[in-house]
């Protein structure tokens, strides 16, 4: 795993991840997604959130790029403890809120709104079809924000009444939502 670009560029992490349920958005569908977003966002006035944030890949990124306001939320506790060691060692626990919890938990009773929110969920969740409606119907994106949900070829969102754009990377695909 590796931060594609800003002031922490090219650097490198390699997480314990032996049984982890993680799955690590891949380099090459990062960098393709973060060309997209480089376009659309400015990442110093973004506020981020990353729900199933894994390793935190998605986090270090916005942070790295300018991001002073992003939250983490998971509830793997190896996860959570991976990515508070790895703020600690760029120096920037300041810019990351890292929450442990439910991610459909955290999105009830979220009151805040993020201007990106980035969900990686397991690809097999079942209700995975419904994390856009509960992310958008709880207010969790602000006015003129970018929601992007990763999943792959089982799942399609392009029916959906606030999908705008999808982009297939691989396996990998990501569907943009406002």
């Amino acid at each position: 795993m590796r931060i594609i670009g800003g002031k922490f560029g090219r650097r490198r992490f390699n997480p314990p991840a032996n049984n982890w349920p993680t799955r690590p958005t891949t380099d090459y569908a990062k960098e393709a997604l973060y060309n997209i977003l480089q376009n659309r966002i400015d990442f110093e006035e973004t506020k981020m959130l990353d729900l199933f944030g894994g390793t935190g890949n998605h986090c270090y990124e916005f942070v790295s790029r300018g991001s002073t306001d992003v939250t983490y939320v998971d509830s793997f506790g190896k996860c959570i403890a991976f990515v508070r060691k790895t703020a600690k060692e760029l120096d920037v626990e300041n810019n990351l809120t890292v929450l442990k919890s439910d991610v459909f938990r955290f999105i009830k009773s979220a009151d805040e709104q993020y201007d990106f929110i980035f969900a990686d969920p397991p690809y097999h969740l079942k209700t995975l079809n419904q994390l856009p409606d509960l992310i958008l119907d709880n207010g969790l994106l602000a006015t003129d924000g970018i929601l992007v949900i990763e999943h792959d070829q089982q799942n399609s969102f392009e029916e959906h009444k606030r999908f705008v754009d999808v982009r297939k990377y691989g396996g990998c695909i990501f569907s943009f939502f406002e």
